[in-house]
């Protein structure tokens, strides 16, 4: 008899923690093994029926995922944001927990999906790692001078050329050992940088998606290869509203007393939704990117469009926020057909 088995795994370090329930929801097998390649294929191999897995997302999910999928019917790794969690917690219970949610359709599935892109995920996450540690020595060095009143704007501070000019305002031996410092490990990160966007790059060039991405507005060669190693693939994202909430640029609404009596009847009330801003859980790679290139084209391509936004009164904020929601219509739509921008069918619009 083929039976339906759903796999909770609960994933640590050293250990992962299992428990298997049946389609009636009973457990009907619990273990704990060892976090290692070969035992995870070793208990799955000993498995029998259809197997449903499920685990939640994290540092290992990736590897899992892979590990896992030869061996299963289905593998959904979970969002760990929305697992309802009991107030009693251990690892056998969160294993059990799941493999319930799962039984029931009740996991908020993760991405997991393009095998292809493997290598650019690797290469675009350690390009953007080193990135971000730049933009936080950079702070810390701009600290030094902040924290004796001296102004500090502007990007003269990281370049070589000016640092003894820098150095000569520091009035204490021991910060500018802090500050030379600091100057060291920039200089390094930067080379670091450059070595790794130039084989991010390299990969990217195997893609041909990225032909496609780069001929939308403000999408460089670097752009088009982050957008595509942290999005995948369009096809992952039903509507553009979807893909708007992915990168950040979803308008967030809300409304109470929705519906109303009116001659005994229930009526929806005319009353607008209030505006909360954009989305706050998103890709910032995938913001920064969109961010960017709004810059990009309102300095290039859409910059009419811009300055006459911005003279009609219309907050510059805004009018990038426009630009960036456009841009990633855009991308969205030239992705999924499989085409290259062509600037002559766009209707500038202003989004509302």
């Amino acid at each position: 008899m083929n039976q339906t088995k759903y796999i909770g795994m609960d994933v640590h370090v050293s250990t992962t923690v299992i428990a298997i329930r049946n389609s009636e929801g009973k457990v009907v097998t619990e273990a704990i093994i060892e976090t290692k390649a070969s035992t995870i294929k070793d208990f799955f191999r000993g498995q029998r029926g259809t197997l449903h897995v499920t685990f939640e997302e994290g540092c290992q999910a990736g590897w899992l995922y892979d590990l896992i999928r030869p061996y299963v019917a289905e593998v959904k790794v979970c969002n760990p944001r929305k697992v309802v969690r009991s107030d009693r917690r251990s690892d056998r219970i969160d294993a059990k927990r799941l493999a319930e949610l799962l039984r029931t359709n009740a996991i908020t599935p993760t991405y997991h999906g393009e095998h292809s892109t493997r290598n650019l995920k690797e290469l675009a996450r350690c390009y953007i790692a080193i990135v971000h540690d730049s933009t936080r020595v950079k702070n810390r060095l701009k600290a030094v001078f902040r924290g004796r009143g001296i102004p500090c704007k502007g990007d003269s501070v990281y370049s070589k050329e000016d640092r003894n000019d820098w150095r000569r305002k520091i009035d204490n031996a021991a910060r500018l050992s802090r500050a030379n410092r600091l100057w060291k490990q920039l200089d390094y990160l930067t080379e670091l940088a450059e070595e790794a966007k130039k084989e991010l790059l390299k990969e990217a060039r195997k893609h041909a998606a990225v032909k496609i991405l780069r001929s939308a507005p403000g999408i460089g060669p670097l752009r088009a290869a982050i957008l595509l190693a942290v999005a995948d693939t369009p096809h992952r994202f039903r509507t553009i509203k979807q893909f708007w909430a992915y990168c950040g640029l979803a308008v967030r609404s809300k409304i109470t007393g929705e519906y109303e009596m009116i001659g005994g009847q229930i009526r929806r009330t005319k009353k607008q939704p209030l505006i909360r801003g954009l989305n706050r859980n998103y890709s910032r790679a995938l913001k920064n990117v969109f961010k960017g290139a709004a810059d990009t084209a309102s300095k290039g391509l859409w910059k009419k469009q811009y300055a006459a936004k911005v003279e009609a009164g219309t907050k510059s904020s805004l009018v990038r926020l426009t630009l960036a929601r456009k841009i990633s219509a855009i991308t969205y739509s030239i992705w999924k057909k499989g085409e290259r921008y062509n600037n002559k069918k766009l209707k500038f619009k202003q989004a509302s």
